[in-house]
This record gives structure tokens, sequence and C-alpha cells, in this order.
């Protein structure tokens, strides 16, 4: 016995409100989140020792003067384009297999001089760079 009257149609769910309710919210955090991206880089920094480097007979030594004139191998050029000084150390490679590049610049030479010696560094396939430091005595 079935008293109920019989339902004209089915019971329904509108979803539309929840999808505009959920829309607006996804909008709002957008708009009032940040979007800063921090460094994640980490890096070591390598400790001068007071010993002095061994001798490399295999190795092209750049000098960088505080005035910003380079030398390759004790021998001046006449400018310090990037031209030059891939020149000078196509020269100085000749006759050794991946030498290494001891870039030795003064603390007063402006830093373009030095990434123009490296760029020029890396036109002519020479990977292994390297900075002598002088020791730092310690503040006590």
């Amino acid at each position: 016995m079935n008293f109920r009257p019989p339902r004209e149609r089915e019971l329904e769910i509108n979803l539309t409100p929840l999808i505009d309710v959920v829309f607006l919210l996804l909008i709002f955090f957008m708009v009032s989140t940040t979007f800063i991206k921090d460094s994640q880089i980490k890096l070591t920094l390598p400790d001068a020792s007071s010993s002095a480097p061994e001798q490399l007979p295999d190795a092209i030594r750049v000098a960088i003067d505080s005035r910003g004139n380079v030398y390759v191998d004790d021998r001046p050029l006449v400018n310090r384009s990037v031209k030059t000084i891939r020149g000078a150390l196509h020269e100085a490679r000749e006759g050794r297999e991946d030498p290494l590049v001891i870039i030795s610049a003064d603390a007063a030479s402006t830093h373009q001089v030095v990434v123009d010696v490296m760029d020029a560094a890396r036109q002519e396939a020479l990977f292994r760079l390297t900075f002598p430091t002088r020791h730092r005595a310690q503040d006590d």
C-alpha cells in the first residue's frame, strides 16, 4: 500500500552554481598569488691556499693588468678585442692538446675584460679554465 502520490518529475541536482563558485575561487587564488621564483643555486666557493700551485708546462697563461691590457704567455696584445684574444689563444694552443688556461686578472681590472678572455677561450674550444688566487691573511 503506497499512499504517496507519484512524482511528476525526477529529482535533479544542478551543478552550474557549484561550477561558478569553484571558477570564481580559482580566479581569486590566481590573482592573489605572487609568483616569485627564488634562486635555488647553491655555490661553494673555493678557498685560497697558501701553497704555491705546481708548475704546469702545458698551460696557457693569460694575464690582465689593472688597465685592462691582456698578455698571452707574457706577450702583450695590441688590443683587448675578443678577436685579437682568440687569435693569440689559437697561436698559443698550437702543439698542445687540451691545455689549461690560467687567467690571472688584477683586482682592479674590469670584469668585462675577464669575460672577453673567457669567451675567446670558449670559441677556441678551450674549456679548462682556472683563476689563481693568493692567500688572504686572517683578521683575528
